[in-house]
């Protein structure tokens, strides 16, 4: 270890600590994403099943409207069971029943997501930068492989989060999480 030098030590861990960061930023936009979806739909629960919501109430909201080009779907209440419905003041004000909308992951709410995704993907590119510029100063194996290993796990990580943000499992994501669902009362 004497033939590594300190500033080899500082450039891994300065990278790693971007890393870390970024990792955090992306773990805690995910969880406010997925809470502040969830908050919507409160004691609502989605069917995927039989393709319905069912209000705490114990009714069920039908689809109603389907946009396939927006991917958005519309479901609603009957009116005459939300209007007779002693929870309807604090679920919604439409005479027309409660309406949820389904949305695909690429709508405008998902915005802040992918503006925090996008920040630690440039956290990750930093990181990755200054490994490369590590790699090329080393001339000891011990030093390079090192960097090298750290490098590979922070190019996997990019590519992963990058296919996210630019759609490339969209489908499959829509499709495995009921937090895709926001509601709008009417």
């Amino acid at each position: 270890m004497d033939h590594v030098s300190i500033d080899f030590f500082l450039m891994l861990g300065y990278a790693v600590f971007l890393a870390l960061v970024a990792l955090c930023l992306e773990s805690a936009a995910r969880h406010a994403h997925r809470r502040s979806l969830s908050m919507r739909t409160a004691g609502f629960k989605y069917h995927p099943e039989r393709d319905v919501w069912r209000c705490p109430e114990d009714q069920h909201l039908f689809p109603v409207f389907s946009d396939p080009a927006k991917r958005v779907t519309v479901y609603r209440a009957p009116a005459d069971t939300c209007n007779a419905c002693k929870s309807k003041p604090a679920c919604t004000d439409s005479d027309m029943g409660r309406e949820i909308e389904r949305r695909d992951l690429a709508g405008l709410e998902y915005g802040m997501q992918r503006f925090h995704r996008t920040i630690s993907l440039t956290l990750l590119v930093l990181a990755s930068l200054i490994l490369v510029i590590q790699f090329c100063r080393s001339t000891d194996l011990y030093p390079r492989t090192i960097v090298a290993c750290v490098f590979t796990a922070l190019c996997g990580t990019i590519w992963r989060l990058s296919m996210e943000l630019f759609g490339r499992h969209r489908d499959s994501v829509a499709t495995q999480s009921s937090s895709a669902y926001l509601d709008s009362p009417r």
